[in-house]
């Protein structure tokens, strides 16, 4: 019953972030001509929301009235977070030139999705949480799988 909960958590959010990749293709393909990449913007916004999402995540540890390991997991939970969306913002500028770091942060945000998912299940986040949070990490996950959301930094 877990798992088909946490599939079904995930399927919604990850179809919610198809949606928005195919309504920004339709707007990109229009707007090419213009030298306008909604793709990369997308991208860029999406890894910088996870990043600050860690950020604060690690800055409200402080405030829970958890046990000192629940701070410490808490905490951890925040820079990986954190570090998903650093991660992120250098496959978007670097993907194209080092083809190890695109395939890693695939991995790293395939990951991310699978853990948000029994995370948000496993400790009672209320729904909105949790299709907030699915629906960002699916965004990075599609997001960098596409190679047009990286820039090759040898020709920019």
């Amino acid at each position: 019953m877990f798992c088909l909960l946490s599939l079904s958590s995930v399927v919604s959010g990850c179809s919610i972030v198809i949606v928005a990749a195919r309504l920004t293709n339709l707007i990109a393909a229009r707007h090419i001509l213009r030298g306008v990449n909604y793709v990369k913007i997308l991208y860029a916004l999406s890894a910088t929301v996870t990043l600050a999402l860690g950020l604060l995540h690690m800055a409200t540890t402080f405030t829970l009235s958890l046990t000192p390991s629940g701070k410490v997991w808490f905490f951890g939970a925040g820079m990986a977070i954190a570090f998903c969306g650093v991660v992120n913002l250098l496959n978007r500028r670097y993907g194209q030139a080092a083809v190890g770091l695109w395939y890693a942060c695939i991995g790293i945000n395939l990951l991310m999705v699978c853990f948000a998912a029994v995370a948000g299940r496993v400790t009672g986040a209320s729904v909105a949480e949790q299709v907030v949070m699915l629906a960002l990490l699916a965004s990075a996950l599609i997001l960098s799988a596409m190679p047009s959301s990286s820039t090759n930094p040898r020709l920019s």
